[in-house]
Order: C-alpha cells, then structure tokens, then sequence
C-alpha cells in the first residue's frame, strides 16, 4: 500500500517538477474522502538548498535516512543533472532502496540521478527527448523509449518532460489505488487523468538537411516533391545509379530507407502545416503526398500517437481544429 512519499533534492532543483510530487502527494485531500501520504522532501546535500530560479531556497528538516522509511521515492529534475556527479550517499540509498522493493520515480532529468544508481541497467525508462542522446550515452545498459510519456518497469518509474511527471504520478496512484482515486486527484488538479500518445507529437524535428555526398541531390528534389509518388527506380535514375546501388547508397548516407526518408519527412511537413495553417486535412494531404485525410491520418497516429486533429488542437488551441 501507498503511504509514505518521499522527494528527494540536490542543489539546483527544479521548482516546478518538486510541485507536480507535491501537488499529487503532498496535500491533505482527506475531507474528500482522497488517501493522504506521509510526505516529506528530503535534501541529500544539507538543509538548504538552492534552486535554479534565482534568490529561491528551499530549506528542509529531513536528510537521506528518511528514505528508509518510504513506500516511493521520487526524484525531481534538476539544473546541469545531465552532466553532473552526485553524492556516493544518494546513489547508495536509492539502489537499496529499489533492491527492497520501494518503488523509485524520476521526473524529467531525474532520470540522470536514477541512472547514476545503476537502476537502469537493463531496464525500459522514459526520458525528456532532449536527452534521450546524452542518457544513452551515460547509461549504455538502459533500454531508452523516447516516445513516450513515462515507463514504468517496476519498481522504477521514469517520466520524460515535466508535465510527464503528473502523467506518471497519477499512473503510479491509479496502479496502487485504483482509477477512482487517480481520477479525484486529477479532477482536483484539472488535469486529464490520463493522456493519448506519447512525447513523440512534442520532440522538435525541423526538416533535417544531410550532408550526403552522393544522394544529397536526390534529397533535395524529393524534399521539394513530396507531394508526387516516387519509385526507388526513379529517384536512381536522377541519381545516375542503378537501383540497387541508390538503395545501399541511400541506406548508408541517411540511416534509412528512401520510403521511409519520405514518409517521415511528409509527416514532418504535415506537423508544420497544421501548427501555421488553417488549411483543410484534405488540403494538407494533397500537399504532402498522403492523398486523402485518411491516410494522413493513419500514418499521423502510426509515427506520433495522436490524430491530426488533436495536434492541431495541443498546438493552436481547440479554436483552430
């Protein structure tokens, strides 16, 4: 059972990412009949800590040994945590803490603190996408889902950006509480209990220029002609190549396939179009080579998890949809 709720800070925390833990499990909600946490932050380095909002210092009675007693343990973002060390003490304390079975939640960078623990080691996690790089290069062993809102491979739970962590703190009460509980809480919080898709729909990906030696020409007047059906015998016939060399080519200068280059790049062009147009789905399909409404929106929830028309919504307001 859920009961006691700790969240754990170092120097330069985030304000906004300790207040989604707090929001979700540090207020008396009891006079509406909601569950209430035995909560406390904890600092890991002294009483006072500076936060990265200037002149902001938080201050507090508990240090590390408050974590042998919590049922969660929740590890907000913090500034530079991407490049940083942190206390042998902290790290110690949350691997034990995970070997008994306490569940250990990471919102936003975070999940730097929970790789540094080794309690990433083999395991699925989320992570916001601008760092999806920089983990994976520090935790070789972490089996990264940039995609997606949070990951929970018990008993590690990690959130990718900061309103993720709502997202995987209401999952974490809805698994150990019951979705009427969660519900109540997010109601109280206006926020959706639960959320469609993942971050995928929010990771900025401008139309990518590669520096290819051989097929860059090709790339450019595909970029410029996504709206016409192409074939791989085409496109090595402006190349100069045979098919089958344009292909290997191809495959080695970009990472990928012609099929899939041009897909991705006319979903891309499909995301631009509804965040600065007003223009039509059915317009918008026509210009980027799906040819119907339908098929844009088929391979619009395949690569992102949402429709066309929510995205349109999350980034120009339900106005615009």
């Amino acid at each position: 059972m859920l009961k006691n709720v700790v969240a754990v800070l170092l120097d330069g925390a985030h304000p906004f990412e300790l207040g989604v833990v707090c929001e979700v499990f540090g207020i008396d909600r009891s006079d509406e009949g909601l569950p209430t946490y035995d909560f406390a932050v904890v600092s890991a380095q002294g009483p006072a800590l500076q936060t990265h909002v200037g002149g902001l210092t938080l201050s507090t009675p508990y240090g590390l040994e408050r974590l042998a007693e919590a049922d969660l343990i929740a590890v907000p973002a913090g500034n530079g945590f991407a490049d940083r060390t942190f206390p042998p003490e902290l790290l110690d304390a949350l691997a034990a803490a995970a070997e008994r079975g306490t569940r250990v939640l990471s919102v936003c960078s975070g999940v730097f603190v929970l790789g540094a623990a080794g309690l990433l080691d083999g395991r699925r996690c989320s992570v916001h996408w601008r760092h999806a790089q920089n983990l994976a290069l520090r935790c070789p062993r972490a089996i990264i889902q940039p995609d997606v809102l949070y990951v929970d491979d018990d008993p590690v739970i990690t959130s990718a950006g900061t309103a993720a962590g709502i997202d995987a703190c209401l999952h974490i009460v809805r698994k150990e509480q019951g979705p009427e509980i969660a519900n109540k809480i997010a109601r109280r919080m206006v926020v959706p209990p639960h959320r469609d898709g993942g971050q995928a729909q929010y990771i900025e990906r401008p139309l990518p220029k590669h520096p290819c030696d051989t097929v860059g020409e090709v790339l450019a007047w595909m970029e410029e002609h996504l709206d016409e059906e192409t074939t791989v015998e085409q496109l090595a016939d402006r190349a100069h190549m045979s098919p089958r060399t344009f292909a290997r080519r191809f495959q080695q200068e970009t990472g990928t396939t012609p099929y899939r280059w041009i897909l991705r790049q006319r979903v891309l062009l499909a995301q631009e179009l509804l965040e600065r147009t007003d223009e039509t789905m059915d317009s918008i399909a026509a210009r980027t080579g799906f040819g119907t409404a339908a098929a844009l929106r088929h391979q619009f929830v395949r690569t992102l998890a949402t429709t066309p028309y929510a995205y349109r919504r999350t980034f120009r307001g339900p106005e615009a949809a």
